[in-house]
């Protein structure tokens, strides 16, 4: 294994400036999903998955995958999101809830969340972006996560 080594001062302060701008950008962005549509970063992250979904719907084992969310997080964000009409269960003949799917009301408040976002985040980040810019943050983005899968796919399994 190679000698850890540190960071020059201007690393550090790049560092310290992308992870700001990263807080920045969510936290305003989670603002004014909450302002503009009444719902939670976490409630649209649901929400999407379902929109994209065939009719809407899907196993609650799948929107915990899709999400890379704990299957008791999702429960407990169905159980909030149930109690607001966003989203409906379904019970298998056991009465052991499988499926959740979006209501009209959920529909509704998604559709207009993801064009209220879409313009947010063009407002905060793209407009911001020359072409250029845009680029090289997508091919650096794109290496960035192919170096940690790797990483995280070739790492021992610790038990």
């Amino acid at each position: 294994m190679a000698e850890p080594r540190t960071l020059e001062p201007e690393q550090w302060e790049l560092w310290s400036d992308w992870m700001e701008a990263q807080r920045l950008l969510a936290r305003e962005l989670d603002r004014d999903l909450q302002r503009d549509h009444g719902i939670s970063k976490a409630e649209f992250s649901v929400l999407v998955t379902l929109h994209r979904a065939a009719e809407g719907r899907m196993r609650v084992s799948e929107l915990a995958e899709s999400l890379a969310w704990e299957k008791s997080r999702v429960a407990h964000q169905l159980t909030r999101m149930e109690s607001r009409e966003l989203v409906d269960r379904t019970e298998d003949r056991s009465g052991r809830r499988v499926g959740i799917g979006l209501t009209a009301k959920g529909r509704g408040v998604v559709e207009g969340a993801i064009l209220g976002h879409a313009d947010n985040i063009r407002r905060y980040f793209f407009d911001a972006l020359t072409p250029e810019q845009a680029e090289a943050i997508h091919t650096w983005s794109r290496q960035v996560i192919d170096r940690v899968n790797d990483r995280a796919s070739s790492a021992p399994v610790r038990r």
